[in-house]
C-alpha cells in the first residue's frame, strides 16, 4: 500500500494518476479547502487526469494536516496507514517570500517530520522525498547528486527544502527505510498537449507581459491611450503592441526545463529501478535561454520591443522606465531563475533514464506555443473545473 502526500498538487496528482493506473492501491493525505471536501477535490483532479472510474477502487482519501502531530488523523485513518509500505511525500508550499517563512517551514520541515514519524511507527520500507533541484542555493556551475550545504540560498523555498532533505536523510538511516529524494528542475505542462495545472515559474512573465499588453491596449482603444504613451507603449501599423522592456541577462545562462510528462516517467523507473535509494537529478541537459523565450512570446502574442540585454550593459545604459519597473516588480521573485548558471549533474538518474529510453523533450517553440495556448484558454486555471 502506498500513501501519497499532496496529491492535490502539480506534481503529486500526476504521480497519484500513473500509480493507481498501473493498479497500485493508494492512500491519499489531503485536506478540504474552500468548502470542497478532500474527497471531492480528488475526484476532481483523478478526473481530470483521465482516469477511468475502475481504477479510482484502488483509492482511498483521507482527511488530514500535516502541520500537525500524528497529521490530525482519525483513529480508523490512523490504523489504517500503519499498513503502508511505500510513502511518496510531494506535499509542501512553494511560496518564496520570506513575510511567509513560518508557513513554509510548517510546511517543508514540520510536516515532513510528521510524515517521517508516521514512516518510523508503520511498515514502510520506502520513502520517497520530491524536493527540488534547487537546494543547490545561490551557486553557479556543476551541482552533484549528493546532500547540499550551500553557504546561500536564493529564497527560503529553498533553504527549508534543503533542510527538509536532511531530515529525511538522518530519520530514514535511523529507522533502516530506504530513502530516495527526486530533485526536479522547473516543471512545466506536458509537452504534447501542453496541458497543466499550474501556471507559474515559466508561464509567470509571460502572463505578466500579457497583463501589461492588454491594460495599455484597453487604454488606447478606450481612453485615447495617454496613459499607455506615457509608458513608451503603442501599437504599430501592423497592429502589434509594442512594449520596449528590457531583460538582463548573464552569458552562458537560462532556465531549466521539464515537462510534467518527462518528471512521470522519471519518477516511475527512479521509484522501480532505484531501489537501493539515493539522490536523483530529474533535470533538463540543456538550458532554455531567456531570448528564446522572448522571441516566441513576442511571435505567438503579437508583441514588439523586448529584448534581452547582457546584465552588465544594462547596468550602463541608464535607469529603468516606469513599465520596466512595472514589469521587474511583478518578476523580482524569479530574477534569480532566469539568470541561472547552475548545472544540474544527472548522473545516477540518467543512467536509470537511459536504460529505459527516457529522454527529456526539447523545449522548442512549438511546445511553447501549445503550453501558452492551453494557459490562456483555461484563464491561467480559472476556467479548468468550470466545464
Amino acid at each position: 500500500m502506498i500513501l501519497l502526500t499532496g496529491g492535490t498538487g502539480f506534481l503529486g496528482s500526476h504521480i497519484a494518476a500513473r500509480l493507481i493506473g498501473q493498479g497500485n492501491e493508494v492512500i491519499l493525505l489531503a485536506r478540504s479547502k474552500k468548502g470542497i471536501p478532500a474527497a471531492e477535490r480528488v475526484g476532481r483532479l483523478l478526473d481530470w487526469h483521465g482516469v477511468e472510474p475502475g481504477q479510482k477502487k484502488n483509492v482511498r482519501v483521507i482527511e488530514g494536516r500535516m502541520e500537525s502531530p500524528g497529521l490530525g488523523l482519525a483513529r480508523d485513518a490512523a490504523a489504517l496507514i500503519r499498513e503502508v509500505d511505500e510513502i511518496v511525500h510531494c506535499a509542501s508550499n512553494t511560496s518564496f517570500a520570506e513575510r511567509k517563512r513560518a508557513e513554509v517551514e510548517a510546511a517543508n520541515v514540520t510536516g515532513l517530520r510528521h510524515v517521517l514519524d508516521l514512516a518510523e511507527r508503520s511498515g514502510c520500507a520506502l520513502f520517497h522525498l520530491i524536493s527540488t533541484a534547487y537546494v543547490a542555493g545561490a551557486q553557479a556551475g556543476p551541482c552533484p547528486e549528493e546532500l547540499s550545504n550551500p553557504s546561500a540560498f536564493t529564497n527560503v523555498y529553498e533553504e527549508t527544502k534543503c533542510r527538509a532533505e536532511r531530515l529525511a536523510w538522518e530519520r530514514c538511516a535511523e529507522a533502516g527505510v530506504r530513502l530516495s529524494i527526486l530533485r526536479p528542475t522547473i516543471a512545466y505542462g506536458h509537452s504534447r498537449t501542453g496541458r497543466s495545472l499550474l501556471f507559474n515559474a515559466l508561464y509567470y512573465p509571460v502572463r505578466t507581459a500579457l497583463f501589461l499588453k492588454n491594460l495599455c491596449e484597453t487604454d488606447i482603444r478606450e481612453r485615447g491611450g495617454r496613459r499607455a504613451a506615457e509608458m513608451g507603449v503603442c501599437v504599430d501599423e501592423d497592429g502589434w503592441t509594442v512594449m520596449p522592456i528590457r531583460i538582463g541577462v548573464e552569458k552562458g545562462s537560462g532556465v531549466n526545463l521539464i515537462p510534467i510528462d518527462f518528471f512521470v516517467s522519471a519518477f516511475e523507473a527512479i521509484r522501480e529501478d532505484g531501489r537501493d535509494g539515493g539522490i536523483f537529478h530529474v533535470a533538463n541537459e540543456r538550458l532554455t535561454r531567456i531570448e528564446d523565450i522572448i522571441e516566441w512570446t513576442q511571435a505567438l502574442f503579437h508583441i514588439r520591443g523586448i529584448v534581452a540585454r547582457p546584465a552588465e550593459e544594462l547596468a550602463e545604459e541608464g535607469p529603468r522606465t516606469p513599465l520596466e519597473t512595472v514589469f521587474d516588480s511583478y518578476l523580482e521573485a524569479y530574477g534569480p531563475y532566469m539568470k541561472d548558471r547552475r548545472i544540474f549533474e544527472t548522473r545516477r538518474a540518467g543512467a536509470i533514464l537511459e536504460r529505459r529510453g527516457i529522454r527529456c523533450p526539447e523545449f522548442d517553440h512549438g511546445v511553447f506555443g501549445r503550453c501558452m495556448i492551453f494557459a490562456v484558454e483555461s484563464d491561467w486555471g480559472a476556467r479548468l473545473f468550470l466545464e
